[in-house]
């Protein structure tokens, strides 16, 4: 149950952070996401580090579309 919760948990924030604009290439929003996430996992900074590695590539991304 409790990892339910976190997982639930780190959704919603991200769903919320999706809708900023990308600050640092990406990086700092995905940091966040990841973190929260990493740390309900009990691996916040493993998964602060991968987020901003995954907001980077998207942020890339993104740019080369638009």
């Amino acid at each position: 149950m409790t990892k339910r919760i976190a997982l639930i948990s780190a959704l919603a924030i991200g769903a919320i952070l999706a809708g900023a604009p990308a600050e640092a290439k990406g990086c700092l929003k995905g940091a966040v996401v990841g973190g929260v996430a990493g740390h309900m996992a009990g691996h916040g900074k493993m998964g602060a580090a991968a987020g901003c590695a995954v907001g980077h590539h998207n942020a890339n991304k993104k740019a080369k579309q638009g």
